[in-house]
């Protein structure tokens, strides 16, 4: 019988624990807009959605979250020609509380535009694509990505700077695979 209190077994259980702190959520909820609220684009920013589209690179499991005052406005996904022709009518999802949280959890293309009647003509709408391989582009047609310059725009910063989701790289699935053969290594030597 194995002694579960062992100097062997503690080490593994505290190398056990290293690798489940190492491992990465994968998965992001990421604010419409950045900094802009869901709201009618300003002169001073009126491709913020098809800016904020162009800079997040979105898969399934991200979600996004919609701020915006609820007596005021809502948030409906449309079709494609709903999308480009700003029919309201027929929303596939209507969300009205001001915080509408949207999970992605299929592949695919997604179109959201306000409820309120006139504001999608303002260019208050969002179109995301998620294709298969997991990674996604999310971009606004009536502008496209081509017309838009290399550089992100720049917002001011007036509570300190907005951490950035960490991307998932080929560094952190290495270490997590030789976190795991030295943990396999560190098993073996005890038994």
């Amino acid at each position: 019988m194995v002694n579960l209190r062992s100097p062997g077994f503690l080490v593994l259980y505290a190398f056990q624990f290293l690798v489940l702190v190492q491992i990465q959520v994968s998965c992001y909820q990421y604010k419409v807009g950045d900094l802009d609220a869901w709201g009618i684009p300003t002169s001073a920013n009126p491709q913020v959605y098809t800016y904020w589209s162009k800079y997040h690179t979105l898969k399934i499991g991200d979600s996004l979250l919609f701020l915006y005052p609820p007596s005021q406005d809502s948030v409906i996904q449309v079709t494609l020609e709903n999308y480009n022709s700003c029919n309201l009518t027929d929303p596939i999802l209507y969300m009205n509380n001001g915080n509408s949280l949207f999970n992605i959890t299929a592949y695919g293309d997604f179109y959201f535009t306000s409820g309120v009647q006139g504001r999608c003509q303002k260019e208050q709408k969002l179109h995301i694509s998620v294709p298969g391989n997991g990674s996604a582009s999310a971009y606004s047609p009536s502008y496209g990505p081509s017309a838009l310059p290399d550089t992100a725009p720049s917002y001011p910063t007036v509570f300190g700077s907005i951490p950035l989701p960490p991307s998932s790289s080929p560094t952190n699935r290495f270490s997590i695979l030789l976190s795991f053969i030295i943990g396999a290594g560190i098993w073996a030597t005890i038994m």
